[in-house]
């Protein structure tokens, strides 16, 4: 039996302030570093010992990678990170409260933009305060104007199987620390989920899920810790 540990970044300060957060580099708040050391204090508990983590480029999911490997007294084990486990590309929406943008747009357009499984929000305008493309991090890469859930699937999943898959096969005890919309591509793959019902399920921040996988990968057990 193979164990995968799936942990959403802590609380981030765009998440404290209700805001579209996507790929724009957000701090972590206090209650969001507390979230970090208390998810490693968890996984220590539960005897965890990891081979690898794997991670994005954004800061709030790496720090939270750090302080939980802190608490484990792991902090050696090895860390990937990778673009493809980015947040959703929330486009123009980026930087929005989320209430105000329902009172210009309408909840029933703002639902379809953060819930439907393959409309993207608007597109981000050229000369954004948010654009990125100036960024050394994503030099080579296209960075998408904006993303559907359908369209992060169509990169956290190939990157999945090309770099992670290899070593849970081996019997490797992984831990991916990423955000809301990239775990929930993973939950979806993982557990078989509809692209309807995958619309109903929400990660909470800095709660680890452990998947347990059988010698083929398939989903034996999913539980939060």
């Amino acid at each position: 039996m193979t164990k995968l540990i799936l942990l959403r970044h802590g609380q981030s300060q765009w998440n404290l302030e209700n805001r579209f957060t996507g790929w724009w580099d957000v701090g972590l708040t206090e209650q969001g570093a507390a979230e970090a050391q208390a998810a490693g204090k968890t996984l220590l508990a539960e005897g965890i010992e990891l081979d690898q983590v794997f991670t994005s480029v954004q800061a709030r999911a790496i720090k939270t990678a750090n302080m939980a490997l802190g608490m484990m007294r792991q902090a050696w084990v090895p860390m990937t990170k990778d673009w493809r486990l980015n947040e959703r590309h929330y486009g123009g929406l980026t930087g929005l409260n989320k209430a105000e943008t329902e009172a210009k747009h309408g909840k029933e357009q703002v639902l379809q933009w953060r819930r439907s499984f393959d409309v993207p929000p608007p597109p981000m305008e050229a000369g954004s305060e948010f654009d990125l493309s100036q960024d050394r991090r994503y030099r080579g890469i296209a960075i998408p104007a904006a993303e559907s859930l359908k369209d992060t699937i169509a990169r956290v999943l190939p990157y999945f199987e090309a770099e992670i898959v290899p070593m849970l096969r081996k019997g490797k005890t992984v831990m991916i620390v990423a955000h809301g919309n990239s775990l929930r591509a993973l939950v979806k793959h993982l557990s078989g989920i509809s692209d309807t019902d995958i619309l109903h399920e929400e990660i909470p921040t800095g709660k680890p899920m452990l998947y347990e996988l059988d010698s083929d990968l398939k989903a034996i057990s999913r539980r939060y810790l």
